[in-house]
């Protein structure tokens, strides 16, 4: 136990560091595997190693207070994913937001909303409005959930689902189960920027790969599968956020073969899968839930203020989920989960997803038309969906335009904060459904001349 302390204090072994094998240690110290079993094991329990089943043992990180700012490296706060949302999130009503990643109020089907609100609160048990809610969740909504996947081919049942508050909760609860500090985890590079943000609260090793308009870049995927032995994917394979992108079949079954081949698990983030004219192929749909996890929510379609995503995956997994759902979280939502299942069963919602995606084809065709007219370009046009990924002219710099654009009051959103290699400096994520106004395009024109 001495011996590994004064190696840990004189930092030859650094947090992180696998340990020498038991045997290969007890062999180093000339004494017997059950004294080097016996010291590794007061050293876990005292917290200055740690094990990890079927890999070894791992000198623990030293606790201290996490500063997510300091996690991974410095970024200019115009590219930083933390200062991006935050510009958003607190923007007053003066500011115009052509960079976040939601639907004006105005497009959202507020009288539906609240025509729901008040049935349950008239028809509501007591115990809807002031008790927790079950773990696993409401299993009407459960049920219904059940019912949509198996409509785009994903085979699933009601106790395969576990409810959660939303998207980002469900993300963060399934590192919680898969991961630990260290591991790598393989992203498309560019992708949404949440990703990054929550992978470095999880102290992950966050692995970009090379995203193409059909999907990521298979060749380099699987260099960083060898390289990299990642635990966890994490994608959004239809209407990508940021790039609209959508994975093709021949690219997604390759994807599956590779992730089988390498033990990788493959979370699909689908929170934009009511978007889309006509359904594209899913990972979950043709893996079947068993190497795939897909997340996804209503923050976008229905609101935002209504918290309330789900986790699909394999039955044993969900159990355990539900347990550290309890620990994290202790229950569901009731009230949001009754609200969702209202609008979703009331006839209204279907409805709405028709005049949205009519309305924003409508707004993608006017901003890309607009965009080009200032000498910006769309790296693709998507099908479907919010978002235009966008080349800025003659090499500009989207950090030092978004910038400029802000001391108008315009929030935009450079590419850097989506990829995690640094590698997009010239391209800038639109939102068309907030490219409304005028002035977003006055604004943007001024900024870009500087």
């Amino acid at each position: 136990m001495g011996a590994i302390r004064d190696r840990i204090a004189r930092r030859s072994l650094t947090p992180g560091s696998r340990l020498p094998s038991i045997r290969a240690f007890a062999e180093t110290m000339q004494v017997s595997k059950s004294t080097v079993v016996e010291a590794y094991d007061r050293l876990a329990a005292e917290g200055t190693i740690r094990s990890r089943p079927g890999s070894g043992f791992y000198v623990a990180a030293p606790l201290a207070p996490l500063a997510l700012a300091e996690i991974g490296p410095r970024l200019d706060q115009a590219v930083d994913p933390f200062w991006v949302s935050r510009q958003s999130l607190e923007a007053g009503t003066d500011l115009l937001k052509p960079g976040c990643g939601w639907l004006p109020a105005e497009w959202m089907p507020v009288e539906s909303l609240r025509r729901a609100l008040r049935g349950i609160v008239r028809a509501a048990e007591p115990a809807t409005l002031t008790d927790y809610g079950s773990p696993r969740g409401l299993p009407a909504l459960r049920q219904l959930l059940a019912r949509r996947m198996a409509e785009r081919g994903i085979e699933t049942a009601p106790d395969q689902i576990l409810i959660t508050e939303s998207c980002t909760q469900a993300l963060d609860l399934l590192c919680r189960f898969l991961i630990e500090p260290g591991d790598s985890v393989l992203v498309d590079d560019p992708c949404y920027f949440n990703f990054l943000a929550l992978l470095r609260a999880h102290r992950a090793r966050v692995v970009g790969v090379p995203l193409t308009p059909t999907g990521p870049d298979l060749r380099l995927f699987a260099q960083a599968l060898s390289e990299h032995r990642p635990r966890l994917y994490i994608t959004n394979s239809g209407l990508q956020n940021p790039t609209g992108a959508s994975l093709q079949p021949s690219v997604a079954h390759r994807l599956l073969k590779l992730a089988a081949e390498h033990e990788l698990i493959v979370i699909e983030d689908d929170i934009f899968a009511d978007f889309e004219h006509e359904p594209a192929p899913r990972l979950a749909e043709l893996d079947g839930l068993e190497r795939v996890i897909r997340i996804a929510s209503c923050s976008k379609t229905l609101s935002a203020s209504v918290r309330c995503g789900y986790i699909a995956g394999p039955r044993d997994w969900i159990d355990n989920l539900v347990d550290l759902r309890i620990a994290t979280d202790f229950s569901s939502r009731r009230l949001s989960a009754e609200l969702v299942l209202t609008a979703l069963t009331d006839g209204s919602y279907r409805k709405h997803m028709e005049a949205l995606r009519a309305r924003l084809s409508k707004a993608m065709a006017a901003t890309n038309r607009r965009l080009k007219g200032l000498g910006i370009e769309p790296w693709l046009e998507p099908v479907a969906g919010m978002f235009l990924w966008c080349r800025l002219p003659d090499g500009l710099d989207a950090g030092e335009v978004a910038r400029r654009a802000l001391a108008e009051k315009l929030v935009l959103a450079p590419g850097n904060a989506f990829s995690p290699s640094q590698t997009a400096p010239h391209f800038m994520r639109f939102n068309v459904a907030q490219c409304g106004d005028e002035r977003v395009f006055k604004v943007l024109e001024r900024a870009m001349r500087g």
